[in-house]
């Protein structure tokens, strides 16, 4: 990262359908996105993380409304321009060259009946038409080799691939006309580990040759180390916490992240049973009042019932943003959200050593 920002979520709200019966599946998200950044945005299947990519792109269908807020994208020509209001003859020129997306199900995106080479050729007409045809068939088989896909298998029909060969070949069409900022939502949920790797080993790589920053959307916290700079937490529509992975990883600020961190076994250490996060997540309809979370939580407090908390700097650090009454002084801070934090914040992919237990974190708590 150089430190420049170039994408901009401001206090966005989206809710599915209107009046009393509205679901509300994002509500006051605030985020900043940097150049050559990998942010993870992690949270339980309809914390609405799908949902905040499509909005700030302006991508989300009905009965889906943006009922507030701004997403600024900043381009290196020094203008700034706001997706949620923005013409949609801009928008079309925007998408795909400055704002691409990565869709989960490759299969379903890809169109069935097309070869590869029909579908990226397609995108790169439909954007850059001055080129010629040859010119388009040798970006399209330098794409596919860029992903490592031998461009012999521009002629096959997505039916033909295997399933990491067809999210490779959505994140060759999402890199066509290099974009500045690449949305990943969920990209490799449906692969198997071994396949998951070499994605996350390629988009590495990818980042760190083009440059661009990139959005990755995934349930699964212990991915995100792989691959994420700083990852956001959501829950029931708002951002709970956003941290450094390093930080986030081995200190947890807020309980429902450490409900997550808690949730998947280790690799190291002594067996110790998994302890997962209590109850459901709320109906989006009917929220509960204060902390949304404050029913699943066992560290909440008299405040929590009455009072919703704001996304706010805990501990005195710009990049430690929490949204908990206990890190504001409602009662004592819990040792599990009191681990000293690391020494230095790591690159993404650079942490080797495992992530603590929650019987370590009250030990480092309790030394701290």
């Amino acid at each position: 990262m150089n430190g420049d920002r170039i994408l901009e979520i401001r206090g966005l709200c989206v809710d599915y359908g209107q009046g009393p019966g509205a679901v509300h599946a994002v509500t006051d998200a605030s985020l900043t996105l940097h150049r050559g950044e990998v942010l993870g945005l992690a949270g339980e299947s309809g914390s609405g993380k799908s949902t905040l990519a499509l909005a700030a792109t302006r991508l989300l269908r009905a009965p889906g409304v943006i009922t507030g807020g701004s997403a600024h994208l900043y381009s290196e020509d020094g203008s700034v321009l706001d997706l949620l209001t923005a013409d949609y003859g801009v928008l079309r020129v925007l998408r795909w060259s400055q704002v691409s997306l990565v869709l989960q199900s490759a299969m379903n995106a890809l169109n069935p009946v097309m070869t590869i080479r029909t579908q990226l050729t397609d995108a790169l007409a439909a954007h850059e038409p001055q080129t010629s045809r040859q010119e388009r068939r040798a970006r399209a088989a330098e794409l596919l080799e860029m992903v490592g896909i031998s461009s012999g298998r521009l002629t096959s029909h997505p039916h033909e691939l295997s399933g990491g060969m067809r999210q490779r070949v959505m994140i060759a069409m999402a890199l066509a006309l290099r974009p500045q900022v690449v949305i990943m939502d969920e990209p490799t949920t449906a692969l198997d580990v071994v396949t998951q790797r070499e994605i996350l080993e390629e988009l590495k790589d990818l980042r760190d040759k083009f440059g661009f920053a990139i959005v990755f959307i995934t349930h699964d916290l212990s991915l995100l180390i792989e691959i994420a700079d700083s990852i956001a937490v959501m829950y029931a529509g708002r951002l709970v916490e956003r941290a450094p992975a390093n930080a986030l990883f081995r200190a947890p600020r807020h309980p429902y992240t450490l409900g997550l961190l808690s949730s998947f076994p280790p690799l190291h250490g002594p067996r110790r049973p998994m302890t997962g996060i209590p109850g459901s997540p709320p109906d989006l309809r009917l929220l509960p009042s204060g902390c949304v979370f404050h029913p699943r939580c066992r560290f909440a407090v008299d405040r929590c019932v009455t009072d919703a908390p704001l996304l706010e700097v805990v501990g005195g650090s710009a990049d430690r943003l929490a949204a908990c009454w206990r890190q504001r002084g409602d009662g004592p801070v819990p040792p599990e959200l009191a681990a000293a934090e690391p020494a230095a914040t790591v690159w993404a992919g650079e942490l080797t050593t495992k992530v603590p237990t929650p019987d370590e974190r009250v030990q480092q708590g309790s030394s701290a």
